[in-house]
């Protein structure tokens, strides 16, 4: 009954497993479990008609690949939150960092702040503060070599 099973029906459900999976991979997994599943419940087969092995087997497959996405949307999500830091380190962590901006000088904060804040380029801010952009990028350098040494 099961090589009957497989022969009739692995060709037809392979396809609607790489169909609906998007992967051919993962279709191939989802029909295999289908087939290992209904190896486990040899009474619930034996006693249906063909058409109805047929209806037991694609709702199965389906069921395994909602499980599956489910499973996976779960541990995305879990992972999520282990990436994540602690709300308290952000804010311990932008103290620290404001702290160590205000020891800049006020023209070199306040290029440093249009630079990585506001995302405006070097001739943008010389003409903001009537600076030639070469006197900008060397305060940038000098801001930013300033701030590995005090935030390491």
């Amino acid at each position: 009954m099961w090589e009957e099973l497989y022969e009739r029906h692995y060709r037809e459900l392979s396809g609607y497993a790489q169909r609906m999976s998007g992967s051919p991979e993962l279709g191939e997994d989802l029909v295999q479990d289908t087939f290992l599943r209904a190896l486990q419940n040899p009474g619930v087969l034996e006693d249906l008609t063909p058409t109805k092995q047929r209806a037991w087997l694609y709702r199965t497959l389906k069921n395994l690949y909602f499980d599956r996405w489910r499973r996976g949307i779960l541990e995305a999500a879990y992972l999520e939150t282990l990436r994540e830091e602690p709300q308290w380190d952000k804010g311990i962590q932008e103290i620290e960092n404001a702290l160590v901006l205000q020891a800049l000088e006020p023209l070199d904060k306040a290029i440093f702040q249009l630079r990585f804040e506001e995302g405006c380029t070097a001739r943008e801010i010389g003409e903001m503060l009537n600076l030639p952009p070469g006197t900008v990028r060397s305060r940038l350098s000098r801001c930013r070599k300033y701030l590995k040494e005090n935030l390491e």
